[in-house]
């Protein structure tokens, strides 16, 4: 059952021009690479502007916030990422305030940066590249159609005050 707390987690994580996403996974005991969970959002408008590698560690912080509960303590993880240069530029000399903040806010975790070429991030891809994505439109509780009186299943959930 996971997540399994003895097991190592790793993270993969992926930014778009217009939204992030990551996956928190881990290997199950027959070896087989599984989700524990899904996190995605767009991009606040001054996000979008983000040169392509800030957008990159974007997607990383929003990962390790996501996943914090998971991911803080002495086992080491990893996080995969499909930006090559990544880690250069946070080895570079020259960084911006903003780059500072978020390389002091990942000292507080024990990870490794991987490169993940794009096709085989396909997770986190797919995760960053929903533009169709408006938590404005989706369905309301009260937009849908009221027939549950002819479910059976819905009248005992009614009945039994599940969801109600």
């Amino acid at each position: 059952m996971l997540p399994d707390t003895s097991r190592p987690f790793h993270v993969v994580c992926d930014a778009s021009d217009f939204a992030i996403g990551c996956a928190l996974m881990q290997f199950d005991a027959k070896g087989r690479e599984r989700v524990v969970s899904y996190q995605s959002r767009q991009m606040k408008p001054a996000e979008k502007n983000y040169p392509v590698h800030d957008k990159e560690l974007l997607a990383m912080r929003y990962a390790l916030i996501k996943f914090r509960v998971y991911l803080l303590g002495e086992q080491t993880f990893a996080v995969y990422t499909d930006h090559a240069s990544l880690w250069t530029a946070m080895k570079s000399p020259h960084l911006s305030q903003r780059m500072a903040r978020w390389l002091s806010f990942f000292a507080e975790y024990n990870f490794v940066v991987h490169y993940k070429p794009g096709k085989n991030n396909i997770l986190a891809d797919a995760l960053s590249r929903r533009p169709d994505y408006d938590p404005r439109r989706l369905t309301r509780h009260q937009d849908i159609p009221d027939d549950d009186d002819d479910d059976d299943d819905c009248a005992t959930c009614v009945t039994l005050g599940i969801n109600a």
